[in-house]
């Protein structure tokens, strides 16, 4: 049960940083509850890196912001700097760093808290090659069919700081998502709306890979409900 004691530990760290985003957007909607919300149903399948989008969305979606350097490893510039977070890799020193191509994403261990539910996503490294990843991934609800992204992308918590994680053939990292119930907010707050996918953009990536996961997601771009961490080493769900 090591994962379970590792994902508490994360989850009273990332609580601390979530508790003044969710007083500040005033969710106070008789849905929210001091109970443990029910976990959302996840595929059992893992879902692959595709190497493009199922198919091309008119919406807007989200793609990693502007790297940030670091005192050891000067930042590299990603392609695109939009809505979605992600970080910069390190130079190219040893490992390149993981292409979305490299990596299968599936959904680890859930926790729920009150009026959120704590879910780590797990990175495989499905290549031939040793590669690395560093900071942090960019992630946001999306549904439909083209797959389109549903309200705003993760923010950062800032519980620890990014490190470089080296993947060998076969080896897993992972990060830890806090979903906030969207019925904690006022239905015309939020414009609920069901979400089947979780786009995710590896860390300094610019292909997603669309991980099969049910949630309710706010529509309204005034309301944030998720909260991302940094790749870490190991499986969230050992």
């Amino acid at each position: 049960m090591a994962g379970s004691a590792s994902l508490a530990l994360r989850v009273v760290g990332v609580v601390a940083a979530g508790v003044a985003v969710a007083a500040a957007a005033g969710c106070s909607s008789g849905g929210s509850s001091s109970a443990p919300p029910a976990s959302p149903a996840t595929s059992s399948a893992v879902a692959s890196a595709p190497t493009s989008p199922p198919a091309a969305s008119s919406s807007p979606v989200a793609s990693p912001p502007a790297p940030e350097a670091t005192p050891s490893y000067p930042a590299a510039v990603s392609p695109r700097a939009t809505a979605s977070p992600a970080s910069s890799s390190p130079a190219a020193v040893g490992p390149a760093g993981c292409a979305t191509r490299d990596l299968q994403a599936k959904a680890g261990v859930a926790q729920g808290a009150a009026g959120s539910l704590y879910q780590y996503i797990d990175f495989t490294n499905i290549s031939g090659a040793t590669c690395t990843m560093f900071g942090y991934p960019g992630v946001a609800l999306a549904a439909g069919s083209p797959v389109t992204q549903v309200g705003m992308a993760a923010s950062r918590t800032t519980v620890a700081g990014p490190t470089v994680v080296t993947l060998a053939p076969g080896k897993t990292a992972n990060a830890l998502l806090r979903i906030t119930q969207a019925l904690n907010y006022p239905s015309a707050t939020c414009s609920p709306a069901k979400t089947t996918y979780l786009q995710i953009y590896p860390p300094n990536q610019t292909t997603p890979i669309y991980l099969a996961y049910s949630s309710t997601g706010c529509t309204s771009m005034s309301v944030n409900l998720l909260m991302i961490g940094v790749v870490q080493a190991g499986a969230g769900s050992n």
